[in-house]
């Protein structure tokens, strides 16, 4: 048996298959060519289909988030018909059926790969759906606060009023509580203070309810709530609870400021004492006096 190895014979071979390769693709151009037409068409019919979807969940969905979640879905779905159209246009039905069938071994891989991703995008379809936050809503998770910009697939993003972004994982979002100052529009707010020992306490509390609901309107059900809360070492604790409409972390700041300086100017009118912490230092005392010396030495020394 001759098993000696013949270049030319495996150039021979590789160009005989070359060639046939070559036959094969010229017979398939045209098919080749509708197959890249059919994508192409598909594509902008998916495009098509994802604006008139837009428009006419607008008039049936006001959430921005579930409109886009929608959309993508849709778009991504159109543009996979097309794929598997192509390929069956390019007569490729063995690889079609090897492409369906391995979809389902390669899914459950990249399932098992990508947990986190799979939890975020299923928290962002959630997220979508959830009517107690929309795009654009003021809302608080884990001590950040921020607008609600946009809601994906793998995350959920918040502009801060320092205007940075903050980007948060669906999964993580899910799983947390969260406030959502949008909700409502109106919020109750506590101003505290504290008066001297020697002041009328009845008058105190029937002075600041009076300017506090003169200043800020209460709606119906509403009212300005005052409790003195302790007795401090110079002073009695007080605070004082009222309505505000908020929909936003800096109303309630621009409302504190305003209760406080309406408190202090009244108080200030009447002759009313806000006691602050006082502390005296005794110069009489011995050791003072020695340290004192001690540190003159120093400097004389130096």
């Amino acid at each position: 048996m001759d098993t000696k190895f013949s270049i030319e014979d495996a150039i021979d071979k590789l160009w005989y298959k070359l060639d046939g390769w070559m036959d094969a693709i010229i017979l398939r151009l045209p098919n080749i060519a509708l197959a890249i037409l059919i994508m192409v068409l598909f594509y902008f019919i998916a495009r098509g289909i994802r604006s008139v979807l837009r428009k006419v969940l607008l008039l049936h969905i006001t959430q921005k988030s579930i409109q886009d979640i929608l959309s993508k879905i849709i778009f991504v779905m159109v543009i996979l018909i097309g794929f598997f159209v192509s390929l069956g246009v390019l007569d490729l039905n063995k690889v079609l059926t090897s492409v369906l069938a391995g979809a389902g071994v390669i899914g459950l891989a990249v399932g098992l790969a990508l947990q986190g991703t799979l939890s975020n995008t299923v928290g962002g379809v959630v997220l979508s759906f959830m009517p107690k936050i929309r795009i654009d809503d003021y809302i608080e998770i884990n001590d950040i606060k921020g607008f609600v910009s946009e809601i994906s697939l793998r995350n959920i993003t918040l502009l801060r009023t320092d205007n940075n972004y903050v980007i948060i994982p669906n999964s993580k979002f899910v799983e947390s509580s969260f406030i959502n100052y949008s909700l409502s529009k109106r919020s109750r707010i506590v101003v505290s203070c504290r008066v001297s020992y020697k002041h009328n306490l009845q008058e105190i509390e029937a002075l600041v309810t009076r300017i506090i609901s003169e200043h800020f309107k209460q709606e119906e059900g509403e009212i300005v709530e005052f409790f003195f809360t302790e007795f401090g070492e110079s002073s009695i604790h007080f605070i004082t609870r009222f309505w505000i409409d908020m929909i936003k972390s800096r109303e309630e700041k621009i409302a504190k400021h305003k209760a406080i300086k309406l408190i202090k100017n009244h108080f200030d009118a009447e002759g009313i004492h806000i006691p602050f912490p006082i502390r005296t230092l005794d110069f009489e005392n011995d050791s003072f006096k020695k340290n004192s010396n001690k540190e003159d030495d120093a400097d004389v020394k130096y």
